[in-house]
């Protein structure tokens, strides 16, 4: 019966998270806040079952795979371009808030001792990827500020466990700064080395595994061995995941198949979305017995008064660190910004982003119960998980969008992405034109090799340019009717699946290719619209100065295009998609993607090499000669 109990129970706390996870996105609200309030509420409910959240599940069960769900995404190079940012906030700031929390709580909670005071501090220091990324990527932050938020949240981890450990040691009078030192160091050391062996015999396997299911076991199995390993050795189980993903996510185009890193995409985002939610759903249902079990024995004046405190240092301590921290950083790279300390805005939003979670309250459960006012500490951490959550989580988007920042550009990803579709493409037909020759073509199939990549290449393009409403591009047109036929090729293979004269496997693989081609048609709708909800005028620089010589010497536009139509359309009574116009003669033409493709046409004809859009709000060049954007 206690089995069935605990199945019902996890399916009972499941369906909570999806169903409200699924009102929030409806709702427009985070999940996360709405998930920690509903858990609240539930907790004092007397039919709702009662789940506590214990420190080895937390430690153990939850948080090796959300750090490498997370680190699998995370940009290897981004995360190295950010590093000293990083490293100041998961190792310099972890330190500084453990030290202000415990001196501020020794100061308002008399009862509570040093070492007690230090461990709450090393506790409530770090801030929590998952929540970090939830509510960071939603309300669209600078991808330089997201990618700091999340490296400071998978690293801070090991550095605010250590803390932990040295505070539990203190209060047995068995720590010197000696040990300090050496249990800091071991753990780092001893947690890059496993996560290195990790990705290594990681990697092995995949070069030899091709088989999704099989790939996708592996990668199941790796964060939980990273963090086991690197824990029975005395290093960070931490920093173990988090290596090993941080590689394995960078090398995946080179270890794994297409397949497999299709199918480890998407059950990984599957097994984030639940878990990250259950967790925060269960911050909440601690609530009743963390306060039923305070009840009595602290005074309520002081408890609200430690919870109050804690959180203000909390958030305070951030902003301390993080102002005097910006003029030690700089914008790497070549960008139009390269070499200025981050801007005020910036580094107010990176310091008012400090969300707490998983890790906060699982270490509270970690400290001892012989620990004076162990039930408070735990009360703290939870009030200040929750506070933060409410208090910075829900005033985020406001203060983003009160300093002006602006996040990713749908419109420019779409402009840069066109451009590197082509960028591939002219390798890819490079080496289709030095060994077409070695084929034996009796069936045409260089040339559609040839014509498949093109299509690829101006379906990218059109999603830059403007199209009136209702009005559909080439591939738009192309992927409603090839859906609609997908559709009526479902149909007919399931009508001979329902025959029963075809064998279950030959219908699974069909259905299956048709699924797997579907869903490349899927999104294309859903991304135009909201590249074209983005007014900022497109531009096609990068800051740095164009690598080709005429896009060097072609002037860059500022003013609009007066003229609308492509005039040898409107002669020969063709259409267009969008337009182009000749730098050199200022002739408007139309894209590659319209039948006639005079843009081309006119190069062809007069040599000249630079065009630009031609399109309202854009003003990006590309060049013919050299195929480079500009």
């Amino acid at each position: 019966m206690a089995a069935v109990h605990l199945v019902v129970t996890v399916a009972v706390l499941m369906a909570v998270v999806i169903a409200v996870a699924a009102a929030s996105h409806r709702l427009d609200i985070p999940a996360p806040l709405a998930l920690v309030a509903i858990g609240a509420a539930a907790s004092f409910v007397p039919f709702f079952p009662e789940v506590e959240l214990s420190a080895e599940l937390a430690l153990v069960g939850f948080l090796p795979p959300l750090l490498y769900s997370a680190a699998l995404q995370t940009s290897l190079v981004d995360f190295n371009a950010n590093r000293r940012a990083i490293l100041l906030l998961s190792i310099g700031l972890v330190a500084f808030t453990t030290a202000v929390v415990g001196v501020v709580v020794h100061a308002v909670v008399p009862g509570i001792d040093w070492p007690a005071a230090f461990a709450l501090g090393a506790v409530v220091a770090p801030p929590d990827a998952v929540a970090a990324t939830a509510i960071g990527r939603r309300i669209g932050l600078p991808r330089n500020t997201v990618t700091i938020l999340e490296g400071e949240s998978l690293l801070n981890d090991a550095t605010a466990l250590v803390a932990l450990r040295t505070a539990i040691g203190a209060s047995l009078g068995a720590v010197s700064f000696l040990d300090v030192s050496l249990d800091f160091v071991r753990a780092a050391v001893g947690g890059v080395a496993v996560g290195l062996l990790v990705f290594v015999v990681v990697g092995w396997l995949r070069k030899r595994v091709t088989d999704p299911v099989l790939d996708t076991s592996v990668s199941l199995v790796t964060p939980f061995a990273a963090y086991v390993v690197a824990e029975s050795f005395h290093g960070s189980g931490v920093l173990a995941v988090v290596i090993a993903g941080l590689a394995l996510g960078h090398q995946a185009p080179v270890l794994q198949t297409a397949s497999s890193r299709i199918a480890e995409r998407l059950n990984w985002r599957t097994i984030s979305f639940l878990l990250e939610n259950l967790v925060f759903l269960l911050i909440g249902l601690q609530f009743r017995s963390i306060v039923e079990a305070v009840v009595g024995e602290v005074p309520w004046t002081e408890v609200v008064a430690a919870c109050v405190a804690t959180l203000a240092a909390v958030v305070v301590a951030r902003f301390v660190w993080v102002y005097p921290a910006r003029y030690l950083l700089v914008y790497p790279g070549d960008g139009p910004h390269a070499g200025e300390h981050p801007s005020w805005a910036k580094t107010t939003v990176l310091g008012w982003a400090g969300m707490r979670g998983v890790v906060t309250l699982a270490a509270a459960f970690v400290i001892p119960e012989d620990f004076a006012e162990r039930d408070l500490l735990i009360l703290i951490a939870l009030f200040v998980t929750a506070g933060t959550l409410f208090l910075q989580g829900s005033t985020l988007p406001w203060l983003v969008r009160r300093l002006g920042l602006v996040g990713p550009d749908a419109r420019g990803d779409a402009l840069t992405r066109a451009a590197l579709f082509q960028e591939a493409s002219a390798a890819g037909t490079a080496w289709l034109d030095e060994h077409a020759a070695e084929e034996e073509d009796l069936h045409g199939t260089v040339e559609k090799v040839r014509m498949r990549a093109e299509q690829r290449d101006l379906a990218a393009w059109e999603r830059v340019g403007g199209s009136a409403p209702g009005e559909e591009t080439p591939s738009e047109a192309y992927a409603r009717l090839r859906r609609q036929m997908l559709q009526a090729e479902r149909e007919k293979v399931l009508e001979v699946r329902s025959s029963g004269r075809v064998a279950h496997e030959v219908i699974a693989d069909v259905l299956t290719a048709l699924d797997v081609e579907e869903s490349m048609l899927a999104d294309h709708g859903e991304r135009r619209d909201r590249e074209s909800e983005t007014d900022a005028r497109l531009t096609g620089g990068t800051g740095t100065p164009p690598a080709c010589e005429h896009l060097a010497a072609a002037p860059v536009p500022e003013e609009s295009v007066d003229i609308r139509v492509c005039e040898a359309c409107v002669r020969e009574g063709t259409t267009w998609v969008h337009l182009r116009q000749c730098l050199t003669c200022g002739n408007v033409a139309c894209c590659d993607s319209s039948p006639r493709r005079h843009a081309t046409g006119h190069f062809r004809a007069t040599t000249h090499p630079v065009i630009r859009s031609a399109e309202p709000g854009e003003v990006w060049r590309w060049c013919f000669v050299d195929e480079q954007l500009g």
